[in-house]
């Protein structure tokens, strides 16, 4: 059972002194208060409701909605907080190395090892060699316990989606290697 929410101004005690008396009118404002604290209550603690941390869990799927929030797939409230909360920064590293793997890490908790094509590089002199792989590419490999159990093609939904838009990917999902004594 859960406890009623008590209003903080309760009508009852703000009523003119001739309904105050009034059984009627104390219980009308009696019921007045119980839907009224509910309101007032969300109110007093509107802005804990857009801090991930402190947000009702229900309401964390509305907030993620709002910002773009990758949640599919994430089953613990730690990690659903932890994507909602890291949204907005990962929306600015959209397309990098780092967010790639920071959005791998968040949906699947494992780190990815990324090689892309591309560099960058300087010279004093003109007609210097280019950076990097002249073929564009992008390859992403994750190694876990159980390769056939791994979700390989939300992994590729989510690389597409958070990759450089024109580089052409390749998803590999390896078992974890052993060292060997």
């Amino acid at each position: 059972m859960t406890t009623p929410v008590v209003s903080p101004c309760p009508l009852r005690d703000q009523l003119p002194g001739v309904y105050a008396e009034d059984g009627f009118a104390g219980v009308f404002a009696d019921g007045l208060d119980t839907m009224q604290a509910p309101v007032l209550n969300t109110l007093d603690c509107l802005d804990a409701y857009f801090r991930p941390g402190l947000a009702p869990v229900h309401f964390l799927d509305w907030i993620g909605s709002w910002i773009g929030a990758e949640l599919d797939g994430l089953a613990t409230e730690f990690a659903r907080r932890e994507a909602v909360g890291t949204a907005m920064a990962l929306h600015r590293r959209r397309g990098t190395a780092y967010g790639l793997a920071t959005a791998i890490r968040l949906a699947f908790g494992v780190t990815a090892e990324i090689t892309e094509s591309g560099g960058a590089t300087w010279s004093a002199r003109p007609r210097g060699p280019f950076p990097g792989d002249p073929r564009p590419g992008l390859r992403v490999v994750v190694r876990v316990p159980d390769p056939t159990a791994f979700d390989t093609r939300r992994l590729e939904d989510l690389v597409a989606a958070a990759r450089p838009a024109h580089l052409p990917f390749t998803v590999e999902v390896l078992a974890e290697r052993t060292e060997k004594r």
